[in-house]
């Protein structure tokens, strides 16, 4: 196959410079993991905390419940927890890929300091957004999960286990990658 000139050009630097992008890489992957670690540094490690919670069911009714017995619902398989918040554009972005998501897993959203029940009830059905989701009007919850920002995921193994916590944006793919993980390991 011939290659126009300019394109035959770039990727003759490419072989010939090939160690250091691939090295260029490496440290860009470097740093992000580590901005990663650095936000998700007071997340708890291990067992999940026992968490008291009001949840709006999609139909907007409301129920009582602990994250425990939330868990019981879906015995023997990771669950998802997505911190988020109406005010937050970042969390607009991830709306599709977390509703996407709990048509395969079991996804728990948690509403911090987005008001009252009604008024986040209000805001699921002007979204049509199909989620089980927490009341944290005060940040208490997401503080007990070590978050201090929206977005934030973390799954919570079959065993009760906090794994891999991310805050700010999370694709699709990497909410289901962490899931996936958690189940084989």
């Amino acid at each position: 196959m011939i290659l126009p000139p300019r394109l035959a050009r770039f990727a003759q630097s490419l072989r010939r410079r090939w160690k250091s992008h691939l090295l260029t890489l490496g440290l860009l992957l470097a740093v992000l993991l580590g901005v990663q670690a650095w936000q998700t540094r007071d997340v708890p490690r291990g067992p999940a905390p026992e968490l008291a919670l009001v949840l709006v069911q999609p139909d907007g009714s409301q129920r009582s419940t602990t994250l425990a017995q939330w868990r019981a619902d879906h015995p023997g398989q990771p669950v998802a927890l997505h911190v988020w918040a109406v005010w937050c554009p970042i969390c607009r972005t991830e709306e599709h890929s977390v509703t996407r998501l709990s048509a395969d897993w079991p996804v728990l959203t948690i509403a911090m300091q987005s008001g009252q029940a009604d008024a986040v009830a209000r805001v699921l059905a002007q979204r049509q957004l199909p989620w089980v989701t927490a009341i944290d009007a005060r940040g208490q919850i997401a503080r007990q999960l070590g978050f201090k920002a929206v977005p934030a995921f973390v799954v919570v193994d079959a065993q009760g286990q906090l794994r891999a916590p991310t805050a700010g944006y999370t694709s699709e793919i990497g909410m289901r990658l962490r899931l996936w993980w958690a189940r084989l390991f």
